[in-house]
């Protein structure tokens, strides 16, 4: 198991920088718990007075994602300055003063499965949503993210990037939880907040603005002022995965900070939607190691408009937000308002009549 803190340099509290990507963890035996269990602030990658083995960390990450033979990654993971007139950085500096940040340069990272077991047993969700937000447990996703922040798309090129996993988003006392997917490379991991600054955020939260769960009908950027009411939004997996795809491997190691969601929500949580098929495939399992429900053999097949009463929770299904989904018409906005109301209605009333 290794936690860190996030102001420990990632050499001395022992990276998985060099761990076989996609290899969840790269856990190696005979390190203790001390070297496993980390914190998050002065040597991180990117900070102006990174070390040494910060830098060479940097570089570690630009080989696993784009070889080791140079390149505009291997430069930018370097350290090479920016279209924004300043450093690119890999990830944003906890307690540097991004908007809504939950961490600081004392919260305990995991950087391995067993670390983020560990790590999420927590008693609120603001404990949760900060260790969430520096996760290092999965090295695939962690070099995919920071290269993704380091090179940026052309349109986004003079702002920082997040480039940190994406922790839930939404009031801790929420009837409503939405399961989605995974962090958008463009979207959540650059403004840091699950669902915004991409097409898929705009059609969730114009949805949610018309069925009364949000005070605005945009998510542009962290601090923008979008507020929910009685619903909260996670994503079954924290980072932006390369080609969008997490492994199972991923999932699962992603899986407990879920869990722990679902038990602190429970008190008051009723309705659950899924986004898509993969989260309803992360959701079971999750519902079940959280002790909250005892899921149905077989599982339930996914599909929109589906709808699973399980031990006072009520699961609908919905296909996800995606571009891919919106612009073919697969998910249109009459659909995705009637699953948002449906929900509403059952997180309100407390029973399962349809209607406003």
């Amino acid at each position: 198991m290794v936690i860190r803190r996030a102001s420990e340099p990632l050499a001395a509290a022992g990276s998985t920088d060099g761990a076989a990507p996609g290899t969840p963890g790269g856990d190696r035996p005979g390190r203790s718990r001390a070297s496993a269990v980390a914190a998050v602030g002065t040597d991180l990658p990117g900070r102006p007075d990174a070390s040494a083995s910060a830098a060479r960390g940097r570089r570690d990450t630009a080989a696993a994602v784009g070889g080791r033979g140079g390149g505009p990654v291997a430069a930018a993971a370097a350290g090479q300055v920016g279209g924004d007139g300043g450093q690119r950085r890999p990830s944003v500096v906890p307690g540097s003063g991004w908007p809504g940040d939950p961490a600081d340069a004392g919260t305990p990272v995991a950087t391995d499965p067993t670390a983020v077991r560990e790590l999420a047993r927590v008693s609120t969700l603001g404990e949760l949503d900060a260790r969430v937000s520096v996760c290092r447990a999965c090295p695939r996703l962690v070099a995919w993210r920071e290269e993704v922040a380091l090179t940026r798309r052309a349109a986004f090129a003079a702002e920082p990037y997040w480039g940190r996993p994406a922790p839930g988003f939404g009031p801790a006392d929420a009837r409503i939880a939405v399961v989605g997917l995974a962090p958008a490379a463009h979207g959540a991991n650059r403004t840091g907040r699950v669902f915004t600054g991409d097409r898929s955020g705009d059609w969730l939260y114009a949805a949610m603005f018309r069925a009364g769960l949000a005070n605005q009908p945009t998510s542009v950027r962290a601090g923008d002022g979008l507020e929910l009411h009685g619903v909260r939004v996670v994503a079954s997996v924290r980072c932006a995965p390369p080609a969008n795809k997490p492994t199972p491997g991923e999932r699962n190691t992603c899986r407990p900070w879920l869990v722990r969601e679902l038990q602190l929500l429970r008190p008051t949580l009723r309705v659950i939607v899924v986004l898509g098929a993969f989260g309803w495939q992360a959701l079971w399992p999750a519902l079940e190691e959280a002790g909250l429900a005892t899921v149905p053999r077989p599982r339930p097949a996914f599909g929109h408009g589906a709808e699973v009463r399980v031990d006072g929770l009520t699961v609908l299904g919905c296909y996800h937000v995606s571009q891919q989904n919106t612009f073919t018409g697969t998910l249109t906005e009459a659909m995705l308002d009637a699953v948002l109301d449906r929900a509403r209605v059952v997180a309100e009333s407390g029973s399962t009549a349809v209607g406003r």
